[in-house]
């Protein structure tokens, strides 16, 4: 079984990739128009299609990764670079721009129909970042006991999504336009810090083996 360390260290990366106080406004944004019930079922719907995302790339990463001949070492390494470039979008508020912009062409295309699968469920709950850090998280995890720990804390985290899915209006409203913007670059701060551990942690492994 994984430490305590690493346990938090997988809950806290997945958390801020996920971003739930970023995906509040996009979540109204996007169900403009429904009643409590329909945002309800969005908001199930689309945190059940994340979790299994998410959880098949927890169980079968290393097994995808081993299919295109990529080592563990090296995705460590561009999976940090991924993560590092989604901080900086954070830090600057590019993030926030890309998901508004996304979610306004799911309604243009899809409607109200399909938006708990696109775009809330991918690509902006199991997106590039999210997904990228769930094959990384993956390595550390070896073995059924700390693969499902892993799958644990992903689904605490979609768990927590949804919470925030449901109090959308309340959270929007209590931080605001400020208090969202300095909890995203806070949140990219912290992103940034893991990604360079990524990357070093890869870079150590790689040379270790040549």
């Amino acid at each position: 079984m994984p430490n305590f360390d690493s346990v938090f260290n997988a809950f806290v990366t997945l958390l801020v990739t996920i971003d739930p106080p970023g995906l509040a406004p996009i979540f109204l944004a996007v169900t403009r128009g429904m009643t409590r019930a329909q945002r309800s079922q969005v908001s199930i719907r689309a945190s059940v299609i994340g979790f299994g995302v998410m959880a098949l790339f927890a169980i079968a990463g290393a097994s995808i990764l081993s299919v295109f001949g990529i080592t563990l070492p090296a995705f460590r390494v561009a999976g940090g670079f991924l993560l590092f470039f989604i901080a900086f979008e954070m830090v600057f508020e590019k993030r926030q721009d890309r998901k508004e912009k996304i979610s306004d062409v799911a309604i243009t295309k899809d409607h109200i129909h399909n938006i708990a699968a696109f775009p809330l469920a991918i690509p902006l709950i199991a997106g590039p970042g999210a997904i990228s850090a769930t094959v990384l998280l993956s390595g550390s995890f070896q073995g059924w006991a700390a693969q499902a720990a892993l799958v644990g804390i992903i689904f605490l985290c979609l768990a927590l999504t949804y919470l925030v899915f449901i109090l959308a209006e309340r959270i929007d409203g209590l931080l605001g336009q400020t208090g969202r913007s300095i909890l995203t670059r806070l949140l990219g701060v912290i992103l940034a810090a893991l990604a360079v551990q990524f990357v070093a942690d890869g870079i150590k492994a790689m040379m270790a083996v040549g």
